[in-house]
């Protein structure tokens, strides 16, 4: 049974999706959770496109001591060399060099032929081959290419000393039978081709990335580049859960499997969807709210019965396992600790004492903590950002009589306090227009959203929020027993990384 490689780009193509940005912490949060899931290969980023970039890729190499750390760069020499000092420090990395294959892209945006993209190949790859042993190669649009010149060109890669060949669908063109079909045409037509790594990246426009992505696997590819939760370019990219739970689920069919703790993949999920802001739909494949509900009566008896009749898999097997918190108020730090190690995380001494005093403030304020609330505090304590300005108190009167006011303390960096008053059409939008009048900053709020942590009505609130100022968008959030603290920290959260 051979095993596919799961490479994840959810750091490289998932963010260049609009409203999926990161920042620095927010990367390495997400880089270490896909170390835990056991993915293989981890696609930081694009060194060259821009010190942030570079920063990015160059931080997650250090970092990442378990899997493969990938830099994507052009096929020039230029962005070979940035990759590589971005990722020289890391335990083991891949420089990941891509050129257009297709007729359209030769034509329209290289301006090159067909013997000019050949010898930028083989330059590029065997330039690069002299940095690095990991060398994978894409032949960007390679679907929509001529297929003897894609052989052609996987060939000159292969020669030049690549060591994973990438066979994209960019823009979401091929259906299932042609994609597997392309696979088995160059498995058969490109010599040397079996001791190498092939690879493919499918977009899903017309919603066939996961299906073209696995009837690639079924004729040879062995390795899927794909992002948590699908995120990417347009309509993304093929989902990471689907992909690896099909394999798990079919294993004797793709006679397959993958490296992946797919217990982890729950977490994982709800780790980015918190970190960008985009909510998971609920009947989304594998990590959905409903992935594992039943309504109908017949359905609610056969599970009862035997899960396997409407089950094709456990929820326990994907990270969904019953709650059973025990920590409560009496609980010491060694107990938290221990607990969080359980669920994969691992904090630094400072995170702990953050998290710890939270938990205890939170065991006040719940009658029941719930292995969701501690995870929601952890991500909330890992995530950091410089603190320009937070929150000291707050007072807020509001109702259907009167127009809501709200006055709101705020300290800055130097330890000077700040306070305003402003009204507003509810107490949470004269909040934020108290906060508007203490920061120098001409944000836009584009999105707000409540989300309950657990159940109860005394759940944790989470406030997620989408800012803007100028050409920068990025996602605040806060959490908190009252929904309009939790709408305060947000604002304060996207204010910060907004003057970060």
């Amino acid at each position: 049974m051979k095993t596919v490689k799961i490479f994840d780009t959810t750091l490289r193509d998932g963010e260049q999706s609009p409203g999926c940005s990161m920042n620095l912490h927010e990367k390495i949060a997400i880089a270490r959770q896909l170390e835990i899931l056991k993915v293989d290969v981890i696609e930081a980023g694009f060194a060259i496109s821009s010190p942030g970039d570079f920063e990015s890729v160059q931080m997650v190499a250090r970092e990442i001591k378990n899997a493969s750390v990938a830099s994507l760069n052009r096929a020039v020499k230029k962005d070979i060399d940035a990759s590589y000092e971005a990722l020289k420090e890391a335990a083991a990395p891949r420089i990941h060099i891509f050129i257009a294959t297709s007729p359209l892209h030769m034509q329209y945006k290289l301006k090159m032929s067909e013997e000019q993209v050949l010898e930028q190949i083989k330059e590029s790859v065997s330039y690069a081959r002299t940095l690095l042993p990991d060398i994978e190669f894409s032949a960007e649009d390679a679907f929509r290419s001529d297929r003897p010149f894609l052989a052609k060109a996987v060939r000159a890669a292969i020669d030049a000393g690549a060591s994973t060949v990438n066979i994209p669908d960019t823009v979401g063109y091929a259906l299932p039978a042609e994609m597997g079909s392309l696979i088995a045409y160059l498995m058969k037509n490109v010599e040397g081709i079996e001791d190498i790594d092939i690879s493919v990246h499918c977009h899903n426009d017309l919603g066939m990335a996961v299906a073209n992505s696995l009837a690639s696997v079924a004729e040879g590819a062995t390795q899927v580049e794909c992002t948590v939760n699908g995120i990417g370019e347009r309509a993304g990219n093929a989902s990471l859960e689907e992909v690896v739970m099909a394999i798990q689920t079919r294993k004797n069919l793709f006679g397959a499997d993958t490296n992946i703790d797919t217990r982890q993949i729950y977490r994982t999920s709800r780790l980015l969807s918190k970190t960008i802001g985009v909510s998971i739909p609920p009947n989304k494949a594998i990590v959905g709210a409903n992935a594992f509900a039943h309504e109908s009566g017949i359905h609610q008896h056969g599970v009862l019965e035997k899960r396997e009749t409407y089950e094709i898999m456990t929820p326990e097997s994907v990270g969904l396992a019953a709650n059973k918190m025990v920590l409560g108020k009496h609980s010491g730090k060694h107990a938290f600790e221990d607990f969080l190690k359980e669920l994969g995380y691992n904090l630094k001494k400072e995170e702990l004492e953050a998290a710890f005093a939270q938990f205890k403030d939170l065991c006040d304020k719940k009658k029941e903590v719930t292995e969701y609330d501690i995870e929601a505090l952890v991500s909330d304590k890992t995530a950091k950002v410089a603190e320009h300005y937070k929150l000291k108190q707050f007072v807020v009167n509001s109702g259907n009589a009167f127009r809501a006011t709200a006055s709101v303390l705020l300290e800055d960096m130097d330890g000077k306090e700040q306070a305003q008053v402003a009204f507003g059409d509810g107490p949470v939008d004269a909040a934020y227009q108290a906060i508007e009048k203490i920061v120098p900053l001409a944000a836009k709020l584009q999105n707000y959203k409540i989300n309950a942590v657990s159940h109860g009505e005394d759940a944790l609130g989470e406030v997620v929020v989408k800012m803007s100022a100028g050409d920068k968008t990025v996602t605040g959030r806060g959490l908190s027993t009252d929904i309009i603290e939790s709408s305060i920290l947000a604002y304060l959260n996207g204010v910060n990384k907004l003057m970060a």
